[in-house]
């Protein structure tokens, strides 16, 4: 690695405060909310829905943001780039990521829309149905991209649901060739499947000339590249990037490297609480191993550790000492 480095991981995402909350069937099918999926909404219908929300938990959230929290939980160094507003919210976002230990630094945005938020309704069987207003964090562009931290960086970590915004497309386009030409390791998640769907082509090309390392669920990687099998999405995969780490829930993870390929099992979990936040975690403790030079099986397994203790509660931030965790792997 360079001898100018600053942070593991520097990640580029969606700014969001995420609000919480306990729902049933009955109120997803009565506001025609599909169930387990994440869907743009307007400022308009967000007022309508935090109005019949129950009870919730405030925080900074956002995926990429999620897992450079993790990774400073873990005792990582982190950096964060991400637009919020410069109101209530965007200070909520500003202070809870800071206080946790990432440097975020991005100017906020100046008048106009309000600060991002994702309203997660969480089921019975655990299920997280996310409805998010993208507000300022839509505004995010090539601007905010400092290049000399991105330089600084061990990893980059490109979030795919920043992608339906055509700025913050330049911005992580910035990114991903500004690691590359400081030889650093370009990371990318595909998010969601209907975020796949969207932009197939253009992730493809990204993954297949930019990306070092992959974060797929099960559904993702099939989506990209229109199977019907995991095990033909893992043929297709190989050579395409040094490494994909593949997570399949309750079945583990496959983490793929040229010709190898790593079976890494799910760890127990007495109860299922809330999957919110569940790829994010696993890919903030397999990004800190990797930082640290471990092998791709230790960085699978500290995934599979931080996913468990994720989904074992409420919310998308860990709850207990991360950093007892990565002394057990």
């Amino acid at each position: 690695m360079n001898d100018n480095t600053q942070f593991d991981v520097t990640a580029v995402g969606n700014a969001i405060v995420d609000v919480l909350a306990q729902a049933d069937d009955r109120f997803l099918s009565d506001h025609e909310l599909e169930k387990g999926v994440m869907s743009i909404i307007d400022g308009a219908r967000a007022e309508k829905l935090y109005g019949l929300m129950g009870p919730g938990v405030e925080a900074s959230g956002g995926s990429a943001a999620n897992t450079v929290a993790g990774i400073a939980g873990l005792g990582g160094r982190a950096a964060f780039i991400g637009k919020v507003a410069d109101d209530q919210l965007g200070q909520v976002f500003r202070h809870d990521i800071r206080a946790v230990g990432v440097a975020f630094d991005t100017p906020p945005l100046k008048g106009g829309i309000s600060t991002a938020r994702c309203l997660i309704f969480v089921t019975p069987d655990a299920q997280r149905t996310m409805q998010t207003f993208l507000g300022a964090s839509s505004e995010l562009g090539p601007e905010d991209v400092d290049e000399g931290r991105i330089a600084a960086s061990k990893v980059v970590y490109l979030e795919g649901y920043l992608w339906d915004q055509p700025l913050a497309k330049e911005a992580m386009r910035k990114a991903a060739v500004a690691a590359g030409r400081a030889g650093r390791k370009v990371s990318f998640t595909l998010s969601d499947p209907f975020c796949v769907d969207r932009h197939r082509e253009e992730f493809l090309d990204l993954v297949e000339n930019h990306v070092d390392i992959l974060f797929a669920n099960e559904s993702e990687i099939m989506s990209l590249y229109k199977v019907n099998e995991f095990e033909q999405a893992v043929d297709r995969v190989r050579g395409h990037c040094e490494v994909a780490a593949l997570t399949r829930s309750e079945l583990g993870s496959v983490i793929v490297s040229g010709r190898e390929a790593e079976v890494i099992g799910a760890e127990a979990v007495p109860v299922v609480v809330d999957t919110t936040g569940a790829g994010d975690a696993y890919a903030a403790g397999f990004l800190h191993a990797y930082a640290q030079g471990r092998d791709l099986r230790a960085c699978g397994r500290l995934g599979s550790l931080l996913a468990a203790e994720v989904i074992s509660h409420y919310g998308a931030r860990a709850e207990t000492d991360l950093r007892a965790l990565a002394a057990a792997v």
